[in-house]
């Protein structure tokens, strides 16, 4: 790679994040599934009670184990919503010592938690490609989910090896979506 470049090539991706990040805010994502973070938020109420909130964020369980113990929680939540959840939590919990309490002291317990698969979605596909056709119309798997991260046009992504799995476990339950349920403006 020539060194205009390497110079070019971060620039261009800033600029074209940036630009996500505006589009992210003129247009609604409310037609895509919610993920795992919004549901746990849900779950929890308006006012969460902290001490729940840190037993959950203090415990470490595999995704089946998440959605035994969530499933006389789950109220109005889909089959599908209590996977997504149960699979977010699998991936991202326990969290750091000490960041829910940060959080705490700054008012605002959600900040804590790591984005979920919608959030990373939404910040980080449409930069490159068409949201439908690059992302929402795929139907894969976990590991095909992973595997988008080793090819070249992904490589530069830079998400923690937790964001790519909490991404592809939500794209692997929650993908494909039909095209009749994504607004005409994102379709391609």
């Amino acid at each position: 790679m020539t060194r205009n470049a390497r110079v070019l090539v971060p620039a261009l991706c800033a600029l074209l994040l940036g630009l996500a990040s505006v589009l992210a805010q003129v247009v609604s994502f409310d037609f895509m599934p919610r993920g795992g973070k919004t549901f746990l938020l849900r779950l929890l109420g308006d006012s969460p009670d902290v001490g729940e909130l840190r037993k959950i964020t203090e415990t470490q369980r595999d995704a089946e184990e998440w959605a035994k113990a969530l499933a006389p929680k789950k109220g109005a939540m889909s089959d599908r919503e209590l996977r997504t959840l149960a699979n977010y939590l699998a991936v991202n919990m326990p969290l750091a010592e000490g960041a829910l309490l940060e959080a705490e002291k700054k008012g605002d317990v959600s900040a804590a938690l790591p984005q979920d698969g919608q959030q990373l979605a939404v910040d980080q596909c449409q930069f490159c490609h068409a949201l439908f056709s690059g992302y929402l119309a795929h139907d894969r798997e976990v590991n095909g989910w992973l595997a988008t991260f080793v090819t070249p046009a992904h490589r530069g992504i830079e998400l923690t090896e937790k964001e790519k799995e909490t991404f592809a476990r939500y794209s692997a339950i929650n993908m494909p979506m039909k095209i009749e349920d994504v607004p005409e403006e994102l379709r391609f």
